[in-house]
């Protein structure tokens, strides 16, 4: 087996970034991802880059937010100022 891939430094910030951006809580966000495996306390992970998301969970994060891929996930590429998903309003 080769080398282990470099982590991404800045994946958890964009995380944190993409997710208020969109007004969404930590509670709330694996159900608007679509990912019932996933719980609040892993967003929370997520986020200070203590666990490191699957791939499916990192689609599910530009599907929402309607990002590409890259700008998540390449530390050289800053999120668009601009996130166009659409904001979770609270009932």
């Amino acid at each position: 087996m080769g080398r282990p891939r470099p982590k991404q430094k800045r994946l958890g910030e964009k995380l944190l970034q993409i997710r208020k951006k969109l007004g969404i809580s930590q509670d709330r966000m694996p159900e608007r991802l679509g990912q019932p495996k996933v719980r609040p306390g892993h967003i929370s992970e997520f986020e200070r880059n203590k666990r490191e998301p699957s791939l499916s969970i990192l689609l599910a994060y530009a599907r929402l937010s309607r990002i590409d891929l890259q700008y998540i996930v390449n530390d050289a590429v800053d999120l668009p100022d601009q996130i166009p998903g659409e904001v979770d309003h609270p009932l």
